[in-house]
């Protein structure tokens, strides 16, 4: 069941409940359990939904999900407010160092990432043209809910709170989440992952570093299949102070995201001494490269083929066979040195075609120049059908082929080798002819006749056929 919680003492949030009681078929009944001030009172409920309205400021109420009956999750329908415009936003509740708008110092809500996940793309599909829609920083109480926890935001000032479009857009967004549960699923192919346990874990980074408003962050939840739960801003790290001396608020803050990585966003390097306690904690620090990179893909290939080729910052990609996989043991990987002739080659005559074989056919594979350029060893499925390379190189290796045929005449695979042939231009046979090297060979390298001597010297005479092996 998934609690909404509005609040008498923010019109935003009386705004958007309005229109959740107008938006979905509700039944109502009267708790007298609770105080009216307490969520008590009137009540509201509809399908997996329960909604009650508080006196105080969300921000104020602790211990929220004790009303409600059972739930998994827990929404603050809430107003936004800053200098930001048309905005409708998600985050979590907590403080990091002390707490100057409710909740207690040093303390983090229990958040749900996948739910922020979905939230954030519901606002993006509901939000008028006017309305921009973002993540922010962890921040502000409630730090003790009982629940996975999340506002969701209608700003940034009056002119939004009173606006029917802006509160209808979030309580549409907010009855999305109808079936959404509060984490990601454990992947069975997660389990040898650089986790804290040896269960597999959750796709779900805190985040570490950056503004209050949280682009990067943003990218990894609209874009990735990653979840991103608490985010501690720069802010929000030099109000904790000492890292070394706030362990706990670290611990705290992948305890209560479920887990086991953290995307650091510090481009300047200013928070290596945080880095060195989370890794400290037994969690690990990854960029947003590496997130993009792994995205579907089983931890457990990933972390192997990071030690056996190279890591994903020093260029490893991923291939469409590694997205497809569940689990993948290690003995059923081969590593293949390419070839770095045919490479060269084909790369030289369609460098993209040359990456989508790759992308189709390796489970992964070393790059070079910013990853654009393919080049070293890759790792392909071990089922070899009795060859002695495996059948997913070999199917590379026609798909090169393809690739060599769009310029040269002729490509046959013979011997361990790719044997190409191509008629061009031959300079010898050109000067032979009588023909003087310059703007008279260019013309017959690019199809025209030339006179020499009052002779007509036709590109086909000047031709021969160049043949060229590669070793595959």
């Amino acid at each position: 069941m998934i609690g909404i919680v509005v609040s008498r003492a923010d019109s935003a949030s009386e705004h958007v409940g309005e229109h959740l009681l107008e938006l979905a078929d509700w039944r109502r009944r009267v708790d007298d359990a609770h105080p009216d001030a307490g969520g008590g009172g009137a009540v509201f409920r509809a399908g997996e939904f329960e909604l009650r309205t508080f006196e105080d400021l969300h921000l104020d109420v602790e211990a929220a999900a004790a009303p409600f009956d059972d739930p998994d999750l827990l929404v603050f329908a809430s107003r936004h407010a800053g200098d930001t415009g048309a905005l409708l936003t998600a985050h979590f509740t907590g403080n990091f160092g002390p707490a100057k708008y409710g909740g207690e110092d040093h303390a983090l809500a229990t958040a749900c990432p996948k739910a922020l996940s979905a939230v954030v793309d519901a606002l993006g599909e509901h939000a008028p043209p006017a309305y921009d829609v973002g993540v922010e920083a962890t921040h502000h109480g409630p730090t003790e809910v009982g629940v996975p926890s999340m506002f969701v935001e209608l700003g940034s000032d009056e002119e939004q709170w009173q606006d029917p479009e802006g509160a209808r857009a979030v309580a549409e967004a907010i009855l999305d989440l109808d079936g959404v549960a509060p984490h990601a699923e454990r992947r069975p192919g997660d389990g040898d992952s650089p986790a804290v346990t040896d269960c597999p874990i959750r796709r779900h980074v805190v985040g570490i570093g950056g503004g209050h408003y949280a682009p990067r962050f943003e990218r990894i939840v609209r874009e990735t299949g990653w979840h991103v739960g608490h985010v501690a801003a720069d802010w929000a790290l030099d109000a904790m102070g000492d890292p070394d001396q706030r362990r706990d608020v670290l611990d705290a803050a992948f305890a209560h995201s479920e887990a086991d990585l953290a995307l650091v966003d510090d481009a300047d390097g200013e928070y290596e001494d945080v880095v060195d306690v989370i890794e400290e904690l037994g969690y690990r620090t990854v960029g947003e490269r590496w997130l993009r990179e792994t995205d579907g893909v089983p931890l457990s290939l990933v972390t192997p083929l990071e030690d056996e080729l190279s890591s994903i910052s020093d260029g490893l990609r991923f291939g469409d066979p590694a997205r497809e996989a569940d689990i993948v043991p290690e003995d059923e990987v081969a590593v293949v040195d390419l070839p770095d002739d045919l490479l060269a080659e084909a790369q030289g005559v369609d460098r993209d075609a040359v990456r989508d074989a790759f992308e189709r056919h390796a489970y992964a594979f070393e790059t070079n120049e910013s990853g654009t350029r393919v080049a070293g060893r890759a790792a392909f499925p071990a089922a070899d059908g009795g060859g002695s390379k495996p059948n997913a190189y070999q199917d590379l290796v026609a798909a090169l082929a393809d690739v060599l045929a769009e310029k040269y005449d002729a490509v046959e695979r013979r011997n361990g080798c790719l044997r190409v042939e191509i008629e061009a231009f031959d300079p010898e046979l050109a000067s032979a002819a009588g023909v003087p090297e310059g703007p008279a060979f260019g013309k017959l390298s690019n199809g025209q006749s030339v006179e020499v001597d009052g002779e007509t010297v036709a590109p086909e005479d000047v031709r021969s056929v160049r043949e060229e092996e590669f070793e595959v």
